[in-house]
């Protein structure tokens, strides 16, 4: 299985926007704000089989909000999730790809309608398959602690995450995006698949951090870092939904550890409760913190920047606005 994607796509857009490219923000945010229901272990997958046409509409939103990258909304889409709803294997193949199809039928009806205007300020966007981590689909917090128990092997990871990596890359996206990894093992995990199924995709693997200084697990980003940095698979590592207030020291910390493109998308600062299923008071960034510290954030170092949950396409909208008018 390969799939030959451009080898440059990413360092090419990022080259294009400047040095630092914007990805979107909060999906399920901003299908929730269309009314969307998605308290679902599902979560915003949900949509894939209730509401595809928000899916689009909120990829169009994005966009329009000057989005360079946009994430497909497969974060917690997994075919044992699927299963788990009573569908067939080939429905929860169907609608896997169906998340990709969406954002690249987005994208293409967005640049017909942009692209051939003179002086637009916008780039033809990436679309990056979201691969949410085994936290994820377990719907328990876990990958806020990489606390998966004593059964959870390198193996049962491989596993879990080989069949759907394979029908997301056979859908076509341009990325691939290893979100909220928590910890070590899962990253290794990660790291094994894209050579054992030959993947020719550029991809990123972004972690989580609950202290913002270590990996939810509690494990050093240079223990985490040490298998990413050997692998010419990962084109770029970061964090997302972490606490933007953790942004700046960890671009730091990660130019020390990398020498790749670093990706960060923060939260808006809003603690998840993953057990109750609800979020906690916090002293969140509104969009004019974001404003404020994306420019700091890429001249720290990192070549993306975006938003995770509880951001919006205003935030990314800030976030772009800033970035262009300090380059």
């Amino acid at each position: 299985m390969g799939f030959e994607k451009g080898a440059s796509l990413l360092e090419d857009l990022i080259e294009k926007a400047g040095g630092c490219a914007v990805m979107d923000g909060g999906f399920a945010t901003q299908l929730e704000s269309h009314g969307a229901s998605i308290n679902d272990p599902l979560w915003s997958a949900l949509c894939l089989i209730k509401d595809p046409h928000l899916i689009k509409q909120v990829h169009l939103e994005y966009l329009e909000a000057g989005a360079d990258i946009l994430v497909t909304s497969s974060y917690q889409a997994t075919i044992p999730g699927f299963l788990s709803r009573g569908l067939s294997l080939e429905e929860g193949e169907s609608l896997l790809k169906k998340s990709v199809k969406l954002a690249v039928e987005a994208r293409d009806k967005f640049w017909d309608g942009v692209g051939c205007v003179p002086g637009n300020s916008y780039n033809r966007a990436l679309v990056a398959a979201s691969i949410g981590s085994y936290g994820a689909y377990l719907a328990d917090g876990s990958e806020y602690s990489g606390c998966y128990g004593p059964g959870v092997n390198l193996d049962k990871l491989k596993d879990f995450h080989r069949r759907r990596l394979q029908v997301i890359v056979e859908a076509g996206p341009d990325l691939l995006a290893f979100e909220t990894i928590p910890n070590k093992l899962e990253a290794q995990a990660c790291v094994e698949l894209l050579g054992e199924e030959n993947i020719q995709i550029q991809s990123w693997i972004c972690f989580g951090s609950v202290d913002g200084e270590n990996a939810p697990s509690g494990e050093s980003f240079k223990e985490c870092f040490e298998i990413l940095n050997k692998s010419k698979k990962v084109n770029a590592v970061g964090i997302n939904c972490a606490s933007p207030h953790f942004i700046e020291s960890l671009v730091c910390k990660f130019k020390e550890l990398t020498t790749k493109a670093i990706v960060v998308y923060p939260n808006s600062g809003a603690i998840w409760d993953g057990r109750a299923k609800k979020w906690l008071p916090s002293m969140c960034f509104g969009d004019e913190e974001f404003e404020l510290f994306a420019p700091r954030w890429r001249n720290q170092g990192a070549k993306v920047i975006g938003g995770c949950c509880r951001t919006t396409p205003s935030t990314i909208r800030a976030i772009s606005k800033a970035l262009k008018e300090t380059s």
